[in-house]
């Protein structure tokens, strides 16, 4: 496989910023000038309103900076966490919850607007340290991506508005994908040795395919069902997925493509 010049490295680091910040842009349409009131509305993640999905993104995006221009300061606080078992996310709920929520807002304005400057000035071949394994800068700044699609999810469904579909959501399942492994181990499941092939319709038509051809186990269907399963926003029964194979049907019962504990998944909707 061919390594891509500094060049070409820095320009696909480039085009994947510029989707983190449409992400950013397509959700901020969806809260801009919504009340207080508003902002409390309750979202399928248990005990989180919108205010709350807000803040997280917010504080995470503060620490990723943070990892970016300070990877020795960001390892050392880990360290600290780690020790005295503090709960990062727990943390940042409680932080949120101390302000208004229109000011939740703003705060998760001004600290992703810092993450895309971080991003740009960092060196697109550094590791970056993280809640994990350092991570490559291009799948670090995919989990951006995904997480704000993710918890922006939660804030569509809170309003009743559809899921957010571009050609970003590549991104979503190339990290969903990535992330078999991690939904095994992270379960202390034996991971299995089988390929899982992954044929998906791009909203623009097109096919986006992963894996092993001719392997047994497939999953295929929309694009964006995928990343709904994958993302833990919706139940496998509740897509337009097809799911061929004992080890695509184990997987997709598991599948996690953010880090952290095992995700409780969503429960069917009720029909």
């Amino acid at each position: 496989m061919s390594v891509p010049s500094a060049d070409a490295a820095a320009a696909l680091a480039a085009d994947l910023a510029a989707d983190l910040a449409a992400e950013h842009e397509a959700l901020d349409r969806v809260v801009a000038g919504r009340s207080d009131d508003e902002l409390l509305t309750a979202t399928p993640a248990e005990g989180w309103d919108v205010r709350d999905e807000l803040a997280h993104l917010a504080g995470f995006d503060e620490n990723a900076t943070a990892a970016l221009r300070d990877p020795e300061g960001f390892t050392a606080g880990l360290a600290r966490i780690l020790e005295t078992g503090e709960d990062p996310i727990a943390a940042i709920t409680e932080r949120g919850r101390s302000m208004a929520p229109v000011e939740v807002v703003e705060w998760w304005r001004r600290a992703r607007s810092e993450l895309l400057s971080a991003i740009e000035q960092a060196d697109p071949a550094a590791r970056v340290p993280w809640y994990g394994p350092p991570m490559s800068h291009m799948s670090f700044v995919t989990a951006r991506l995904m997480e704000t699609w993710a918890h922006g999810q939660d804030v569509r469904d809170a309003y009743g508005v559809p899921p957010e579909v571009s050609n970003r959501l590549r991104h979503v399942a190339h990290i969903g994908i990535g992330a078999r492994t991690y939904s095994y181990v992270v379960r202390g499941l034996d991971v299995p040795e089988q390929p899982v092939a992954v044929r998906l319709t791009a909203p623009d038509g097109s096919e986006w395919t992963w894996g092993d051809p001719a392997a047994a186990d497939v999953v295929s269907g929309p694009a964006v069902d995928f990343c709904l399963v994958v993302t833990q926003r919706r139940h496998l029964d509740d897509v337009d997925l097809t799911v061929q194979g004992p080890f695509a049907e184990e997987w997709m019962g598991i599948a996690q493509a953010f880090a952290g504990g095992p995700g409780p998944g969503r429960p069917p909707l009720q029909r």
